[in-house]
């Protein structure tokens, strides 16, 4: 950088990431080492928690008339920024789209790691904005592009990401400063020295990675994800039975089924995806999909599976963690429930299930128990054993009505992408996916297993077409649009 302009740097981050200890820190370099700095704050809405954007202004004071002052900007202005880190890619993303990163003059430093907004979680498909997209755009954008997951990072020192991206911008190269001088600046903070100098260390170490694709290029793949001793005959049955691509789906599918119900399940997901395997006609990219799909499909959302992870002592662990919970505080976490009839006998053996759902006085008798929401104390012992009880009906989820339901449909769709897969392989791929409209539980998995039915039964219509598996796509989109139906049903009627 020339010695006589101003250096300009935006922070873009979300409450409680460290984004005002970085922009502090960097004043307290400037001002330590021959540097007039200014920074300001805008605090700003990202959907998630509250963002703010830290502007800074860095000035060499050798250059300073005698009894002058510079002036500087109170904020970041398009195509004027040196500098630009974001604490999470979507962060990554509103500076693009400001024009904050500009190819001639920008480093832009970002984690990659996600926060989703809530336009993506509540969407009825994958609402999520492409990662990869994302960082095409940063990487074309900008001068000078680091990415890593700086949240694993500072996570794993116990410490903050605004202290692992500092590291990240000592390695960039961008500020006339040795990495010396930015660990001072930690030092003379005060406050979670040691942690914030071993996530600045291992920030510093990701972003020389990243410079360096030579480097990058001899980092080992990543190996398959480890399991626990009992699933260790199921992960050998998968690398001897299973072409070596869906290994890491199979991994996955049997360690989330095994802790949704037990390791006897798990290996009933293997039996079921075991004919496609041995299929020759059967692609890897459909075995990988159905694999994936079908591990959702199987742990369908039920009241048991809701009041598991209620009450999980990972779920407490992790709330007292994001309110940052003190030794001498408690913690209450209240749950608003409004269980419907029909899942009530979903949780009840088939039989008597079915007798609640068809007996008048039976339903009336259960109705006046669901006019109106429950509010639960987890946190409470009544409350934590009222959802601890649903739990451990898990034992009996077997013999439950919603149990044999789900799973006579989960057969007839595996037996579609069965016959499918050798004749309309395309369309085989399109029905493997249509899992993606059952999900949930009450009012959403209705709606979505509707749409299913709707657009299941025109299967036998568009096998006998050219163009079946793109117009079975379109439908599927369709469903998931909206939550009225009305795009499937615009595109049912062009049918």
């Amino acid at each position: 950088m020339n010695d006589d302009r101003v250096i300009t740097i935006a922070i873009l981050a979300m409450g409680g990431e460290g984004g005002g200890v970085l922009a502090d820190w960097l004043v307290d370099l400037a001002e330590q080492n021959g540097y007039i700095a200014q920074t300001t704050s805008m605090p700003g809405v990202a959907q998630r928690t509250g963002a703010t954007v830290y502007y800074l202004e860095m000035f060499p004071e050798s250059v300073v008339p005698a009894g002058r002052y510079p002036v500087m900007a109170l904020g970041p202005v398009p195509g004027e920024v040196d500098i630009v880190i974001a604490s999470e890619l979507m962060e990554a993303g509103r500076a693009l789209q400001r024009g904050l990163v500009t190819a001639t003059r920008t480093t832009l430093i970002t984690s990659t790691h996600r926060v989703y907004t809530m336009t993506e979680r509540t969407a009825m498909g994958d609402g999520r904005v492409s990662s990869e997209k994302l960082l095409a755009g940063g990487r074309a954008a900008a001068r000078h592009f680091i990415s890593a997951d700086f949240a694993r990072l500072a996570e794993a020192a116990n410490s903050l990401i605004g202290s692992s991206l500092y590291g990240a911008l000592a390695a960039s190269g961008c500020l006339p400063f040795s990495r010396a001088q930015f660990e001072a600046a930690i030092e003379r903070g005060g406050t979670g020295v040691q942690t914030s100098l071993k996530a600045f260390a291992a920030g510093f170490d990701a972003a020389v990675l990243a410079r360096s694709p030579a480097v990058a290029a001899t980092v080992p793949a990543q190996p398959l994800p480890a399991v626990g001793t009992r699933l260790q005959a199921l992960a050998q049955r998968i690398r001897s039975e299973f072409p070596p691509g869906s290994h890491a789906t199979l991994i996955a599918g049997i360690s989330r089924l095994a802790d949704y119900q037990d390791v006897a399940y798990a290996a009933s997901y293997l039996d079921r995806l075991q004919p496609l395997a041995v299929n020759p006609l059967v692609t890897p990219v459909l075995l990988d999909e159905t694999a994936r799909h079908l591990a959702l499909w199987m742990s369908y959302e039920d009241t048991i599976r809701v009041a598991d992870l209620k009450v999980r002592r990972s779920r407490f662990q992790r709330v007292g963690a994001e309110v940052r919970l003190g030794a001498s505080q408690q913690l209450d976490i209240y749950e608003f429930l409004h269980p419907r009839l029909e899942e009530i006998a979903d949780t009840l053996p088939a039989a008597l299930g079915r007798w609640l759902l068809v007996t008048p006085w039976a339903r009336a008798c259960v109705a006046p128990l669901l006019g109106k929401g429950r509010i639960v104390q987890t946190s409470s012992l009544s409350g934590f054993l009222l959802l601890y009880g649903i739990a451990a009906l898990r034992r009996l989820r077997r013999v439950s009505l919603r149990f044999q339901n789900e799973h006579q449909r989960i057969d007839t769709w595996l037996a579609a992408i069965q016959r499918l897969a050798s004749q309309h392989p395309a369309l085989a791929l399109e029905v493997a996916c249509m899992q993606q409209l059952v999900k949930g539980y009450g009012d959403t998995h209705a709606r979505g297993w509707h749409n299913f039915q709707r657009v299941m039964d025109k299967l036998p219509l568009l096998q006998d077409r050219p163009q079946g598996a793109q117009q079975l796509q379109a439908l599927r989109l369709a469903a998931l649009a909206d939550d009225d139906g009305k795009a499937l049903d615009g595109m049912l009627a062009s049918l």
